[in-house]
Parts: C-alpha cells; sequence; structure tokens
C-alpha cells in the first residue's frame, strides 16, 4: 500500500508524541502513540475522560496485536480473525503487557482491527494507535470536521481529513473469554 502524504504526515506526528483526529467507520476519533504515556495522558486531558476508564487500539491487521497473543487458546485467535475487520472490539486479557494508562488498571484491554481504510494505512505506518471518539466526555461524538474544531479548537496537533465511514453506531465490544456482547453496536 503506497501511503498518501497527508497520512504519512500524521504518521510522523504521531511517532513526534502528537494527538491527532480522524475520521472511522461511524464517527471520528482521536488518537495517539500507546506507547507514549504523555501523548495519552494529554489525550485523557483534552477529553476530559478518567484514565480507568482505559482506552481502545485499533490497528490495520491482526498481527500488529501478536505481541499480547502468544499464549492465547486457538478458539480466541479465530474468534477475533473471523470478526476482523470491521466494527467488533473485544476485550482481550493483556497479561500485564500494556500500561494502566491504555487499560485503566484492568485485567483486558479493548481491540479493534479498523475497517476504514485511511484508519489502515495510518495504522500501516504506526502500528497500533490509540481510538477513542472525538468527542468531551458526555458531550456527541463527532461527526464532521467542523463539530472536532468546535470541540477542541487549537488542543489538537493534526486532524486528518477525510470522510466517515457508513456506519451509524460504534463498534460493539464483546468479551473474548466468553463471547458475550458487552455494548451493542
Amino acid at each position: 500500500m503506497v501511503s498518501s502524504w497527508r497520512v504519512q504526515q500524521a504518521a510522523r506526528e504521531v511517532r513526534a508524541g502528537a494527538v491527532i483526529a480522524y475520521p472511522t467507520e461511524a464517527v471520528w476519533g482521536l488518537g495517539c502513540d500507546p506507547w507514549d504515556a504523555e501523548a495519552v495522558y494529554r489525550l485523557l486531558a483534552i477529553k476530559a475522560r478518567p484514565v480507568e476508564k482505559g482506552l481502545i487500539l485499533i490497528a490495520d491487521n491482526i498481527r500488529q496485536f501478536d505481541f499480547l497473543f502468544e499464549d492465547f487458546p486457538e478458539l480466541w485467535i479465530d474468534r477475533m480473525a473471523s470478526t476482523w475487520p470491521g466494527p467488533n472490539t473485544w476485550l482481550v486479557p493483556h497479561q500485564g503487557l500494556l500500561p494502566d494508562w491504555i487499560t485503566g488498571g484492568r485485567d483486558t484491554v479493548a481491540l479493534r482491527v479498523s475497517d476504514h481504510p485511511l484508519v489502515r494505512e495510518l495504522c500501516a505506518l504506526t502500528g497500533p494507535l490509540v481510538s477513542t471518539s472525538a468527542n468531551p466526555t458526555g458531550r456527541p461524538a463527532a461527526r464532521s470536521r467542523l463539530r472536532i474544531e468546535q470541540y477542541f479548537h487549537d488542543q489538537l496537533d493534526l486532524v486528518l481529513g477525510g470522510s466517515l465511514g457508513g456506519r451509524r453506531n460504534p463498534s460493539v465490544i464483546r468479551d473474548l473469554v466468553t463471547a458475550e456482547v458487552v455494548r451493542a453496536g
């Protein structure tokens, strides 16, 4: 895949510690490098989101999460792989391999392989990204670039322009171990 110059710029910004906005399947998202604590805490402050809620990690493909799956039963891998890429987020045991600023101190982490072309292109360059809806806590998720500007003014380092996917609702969230739906999509 040949990346566009704007996605390459966004990837450089993310690697340098930026907090960015980008379109996803249903709503605009905010993201940053999950391994950069300063960027994650800045994103949480911009959103007014408590760290204890945890964050979703998105990726271009399931292999970007392989570091978490080493000891997983084949059933779990198959369960995730059968729903990705797509609007399915799985709560996955992280086995202490991720920091609390991502997991919120929980034993699981929320993972999704996006089917949005721009998100996939970006994650192909950066690896997994933090992904959370672009809205201050308690407000509706942004569905337009104008709403991003209204919510966040000059707080973001970059807004990666593009179109939302065709979905109206956020992804369904399921528990990987039990396969139970935690949040309907």
